[in-house]
């Protein structure tokens, strides 16, 4: 939320705080005081209104100041200081409310809280550590109190604990934190192995898919260790395990992959699964690398041939300088056809390449738009600039 949505959320409290203490001073002095507090609200009204936001906060404080027991103006105007970067000022506003008298314990309780989250902002992580702490041993707030824990345990790398409150926090709130969970024990599986601890960070990459049995990391760090231990079939379990939950991460896996497949000498699997990897992801690494193995079983022209055709159905900057490569090697090869084929590659990544990009959002267009469909801002969309546009 921006600062000015925070602060036209003050106004209805504002206004709610000046109509209770202006009531409250109507009995005792009369409508002398309603007035005054009406043309405060107004004139911070006004100051927000011209965006003149520094002025309207001084405003709604003092509108804060005349009724010490409501607190919600408080609150408010804390949460927008930490936004700000005012973290003393915030610190200073909640620690006054968590030692003022009168104050009900939910009150209390979301004022620690906010203390907690100004200290977290401030960088003061041990101070926030036991403030959260203290709320979960309370029982109170635990939820988000074991959440701010989290953030504090990530920030200070110290998984272990980071693991532990996730936990907790799933308990108590129902919210499954297995993606989380995992990602904190690919973290402790890394520092073991570099630790040399090759058996403990077994431990944590099963851990690590355990609780999150679609975690690319994790089947990349397992790949890592069974490529350590010379166990090419267990690495490429690992590896197309990769790829079926997330094809994006193809290239990352390809050559260590490839690598596998070459020491076993299993060329017909390598094939198939490139060849599975072709159908479904978008980009030319697996065309690139069949390219390479076709070269290599069946010569220059075969791979000729065959990248041409996927290039015809998928031009790319890259395929099209591999083409070039495979035809200054085959001296056989027909110049001019080399040359209708590049042509034809090269119109299609002319056709394809959007002409227009959104300055704000990135949406692309091969028409001009003046008004952005993806973020629908004015005047934002330009000519793009690139390897295959103007």
């Amino acid at each position: 939320m921006s600062e000015l949505a925070w602060l036209f959320l003050l106004l209805p409290i504002a206004a709610g705080s000046g109509w209770i203490a202006g009531r409250r001073g109507g009995e005792r002095r009369g409508g002398a005081r309603i007035s005054r507090l009406s043309n405060t609200y107004f004139r911070g009204l006004n100051y927000l209104l011209n965006e003149q936001q520094d002025k309207a906060i001084e405003v709604f404080l003092q509108i804060a100041a005349v009724d010490k027991d409501t607190v919600e103006t408080q609150f408010a105007l804390g949460h927008l200081f930490r936004r700000r970067g005012e973290v003393d000022r915030a610190i200073r506003l909640h620690q006054s409310l968590v030692g003022r008298a009168g104050l009900s314990d939910g009150q209390k309780t979301r004022a620690v809280l906010a203390l907690g989250e100004d200290y977290m902002r401030a960088g003061l992580l041990d101070r926030a550590e036991t403030l959260f702490t203290d709320l979960v041993r309370e029982g109170v707030m635990a939820p988000q109190a074991l959440r701010h824990l989290i953030s504090v345990y990530q920030a200070e790398r110290d998984w272990g604990k980071a693991i532990d409150h996730a936990r907790q926090f799933e308990a108590a709130s129902g919210e499954p934190m297995g993606k989380l969970v995992a990602q904190y024990h690919c973290e402790l599986a890394e520092k073991a192995r570099l630790s040399g601890d090759l058996a403990g960070a077994r431990h944590h990459v099963a851990e690590a898919s355990a609780a999150d049995s679609h975690c690319v990391r994790a089947g990349l760090a397992e790949g890592q260790l069974e490529l350590a231990d010379n166990n090419d079939a267990a690495a490429i379990r690992a590896f197309e395990r990769v790829a079926r939950h997330d094809i994006e991460f193809l290239p990352d896996i390809l050559e260590p992959l490839l690598g596998c497949y070459e020491r076993l000498g299993d060329s017909a699997r390598a094939r198939g699964f490139l060849m599975q990897m072709i159908e479904h992801y978008p980009g030319v690494s697996p065309v690139l690398a069949l390219t390479r193995l076709i070269e290599r079983e069946e010569g220059h022209a075969a791979a000729l041939g065959f990248l041409s055709r996927q290039l015809h159905q998928r031009p790319s900057v890259r395929g099209e300088a591999a083409y070039i490569d495979l035809s200054l090697k085959d001296l056989s090869s027909d110049p001019s056809e080399t040359l209708k084929t590049l042509k034809q590659i090269t119109d299609q990544l002319v056709v394809r390449t959007p002409g227009y990009r959104c300055q704000r959002c990135g949406f692309s267009a091969r028409a001009h738009h003046w008004q952005c469909p993806g973020c629908k801002s004015w005047g934002s969309i330009k000519p793009a600039h690139g390897a295959v546009s103007e």
